[in-house]
C-alpha cells in the first residue's frame, strides 16, 4: 500500500495508556491481525507519520536531520487466544489502579503503544541528529508463521534493532534458541509372548527409554554465562501396534531450549554421537541470539537507563530474524504475565518504555 501521511501541522498529542486501550480493545488473535494494523496505520497517519502497511507489517518511519544508521524497533500486533480462566473481559480493557488489563497488554501491544508513541515524540520534536528509525509491527508472531522474515528484507539496510516484547524493561542481551527433534527408535515387531526369545532382538521401547534417560547428561560442557545450560526436554512419546505386540519403532519428540554456546549444527551432532536412536531435526530456525560484544547500542540503553540489568531471556522472539544485527530485546510488562488469564501489564511501565525508546534512539543516532 502507498504511504499513509497527514499534515503535521494537524498533528495532536497522543496519550500511551489511550492508544494501548484502544489496540487491547481489537482483538488480534494470530491470523486475524487486519483490524489492528488498520488502526495502527490510522493512528500513525493523524500523527503526521510516515506509515505503510502490506501483508508482513506495518511500518512507521522517522528520518533524522541527517543520513545515518537506522535504527529498528520491532514488536508485533498479534496475541495469543484468550483461553480459560478470565474474571474480566480479555478484549475490554479496564484500568485498575496501575494496571491495564486485557489480552496482549502485555505481550506486547504495551511495546508497541509505546514505540508508536515514541515515533511520533521523535519527529514532532525535530531532535533526531540523523539516521532514520523504523517501527516495525508483525503479524502472527505468536505461530509458526510469523511474517518478520517477510519484513526485515524489505525494509532495506539496517543497523540497529530493539525488540519490543515484556521484560519489565531490562535489558535482555540473549536469548534462548529453540529445537524441536525426533527420536526415532528402532527394533523388531513380535508377539510379546515371544519377545525374550532368540538372541540379539531390539526393543525399540527400551532402546528410546535407555536415550531418554542419557538426555539429562548431554550438552553440560559449555554453559552460557547468562543463559546457563540448554534444556532437553521429552514433550511426547509414540509407540504401540497392539496391547500383545512389541512395536518395531517407538518415537519421542524433544524441546530443547538451546542458547548462544551451542550452534544447532553443534546440537544435532552432539546427540547423533551419544544416542542410539535416529535423531530427525524437526525445526532448527528459532537460533539463539546475543548481543554482540562491544555494542554500541547496549552502551547508549545503559546510559539512557542505567538501572537496567542485563540478563538472559528464556522466551524465543522475532529477535532470530535481526540476530545478525547489534540488538536487544526490552519493553515493559513482566513476561511471565505473557499468555496468562488477566494479563495486565503496569502503565508505569508503559509510560517509561516510551521515554527510554525516544532517549535511546535520540542517543544511538546522535
Amino acid at each position: 500500500m502507498p504511504p499513509a501521511t497527514a499534515d503535521s501541522a494537524d498533528t495532536a498529542p497522543i496519550d500511551e495508556v489511550e492508544l494501548l486501550t484502544r489496540l487491547v480493545s481489537v482483538p488480534s488473535v494470530s491470523g486475524d491481525e487486519t483490524a489492528v494494523a488498520a488502526l495502527v496505520q490510522e493512528v500513525a497517519a493523524g500523527l503526521g507519520l510516515q506509515v505503510t502497511r502490506d501483508d508482513a507489517a506495518v511500518v512507521i518511519e522517522v528520518c533524522g536531520a541527517a543520513p545515518g544508521p537506522t535504527l529498528a524497533l520491532v514488536s508485533h500486533l498479534d496475541v495469543v487466544p484468550v483461553g480459560q480462566g478470565w474474571t474480566r473481559a480479555p478484549f475490554a480493557p479496564t484500568v485498575e489502579d496501575d494496571r491495564l488489563y486485557g489480552r496482549g497488554a502485555c505481550d506486547a501491544k504495551a511495546s508497541v503503544a509505546a514505540m508508536i508513541c515514541a515515533a511520533a515524540d521523535l519527529a514532532q520534536s525535530g531532535r533526531l541528529a540523523r539516521g532514520r528509525v523504523l517501527v516495525v509491527l508483525g503479524y502472527s508472531e505468536e505461530t509458526r508463521d510469523t511474517s518478520m522474515p517477510r519484513a526485515v528484507p524489505r525494509l532495506g539496510p539496517l543497523d540497529a534493532a530493539i525488540i519490543g516484547e515484556p521484560t519489565s524493561l531490562q535489558l535482555a542481551v540473549a536469548q534462548r534458541g529453540l529445537m524441536v527433534v525426533e527420536l526415532h527408535a528402532h527394533g523388531e515387531q513380535r508377539h510379546a509372548a515371544y519377545a525374550a526369545d532368540g538372541g540379539g532382538y531390539r526393543n525399540a521401547v527400551f532402546q528410546l527409554a535407555r536415550d531418554l534417560c542419557a538426555l539429562p547428561n548431554l550438552l553440560q560442557d559449555k554453559p552460557h554465562p547468562l543463559l546457563g545450560q540448554p534444556t532437553l526436554t521429552p514433550t511426547m512419546l509414540e509407540a504401540g501396534v497392539a496391547r500383545n505386540v512389541a512395536p518395531p519403532l517407538a518415537k519421542a519428540l524433544l524441546d530443547l531450549r538451546t542458547t548462544p554456546a551451542w550452534p544447532h549444527a553443534e546440537v544435532g551432532a552432539a546427540l547423533r554421537a551419544v544416542l542410539e536412536s535416529e535423531v530427525v531435526v524437526a525445526s532448527e530456525r528459532l537460533a539463539p541470539c546475543e548481543t554482540p560484544s562491544g555494542s554500541r547500542l547496549l552502551l547508549a540503553a545503559q546510559k539512557v537507563r542505567p538501572q537496567a540489568q542485563c540478563y538472559g531471556s528464556p522466551t524465543c522472539s522475532d529477535w532470530v530474524f535481526l540476530r545478525h544485527l547489534d540488538a536487544i530485546k526490552c519493553g515493559p510488562g513482566q513476561s511471565l504475565r505473557s499468555h496468562t488469564p488477566d494479563e495486565f501489564v503496569e502503565l508505569s511501565e508503559v509510560r517509561a518504555a516510551r521515554r527510554f525508546y525516544v532517549e535511546l534512539a535520540q542517543e544511538y543516532l546522535s
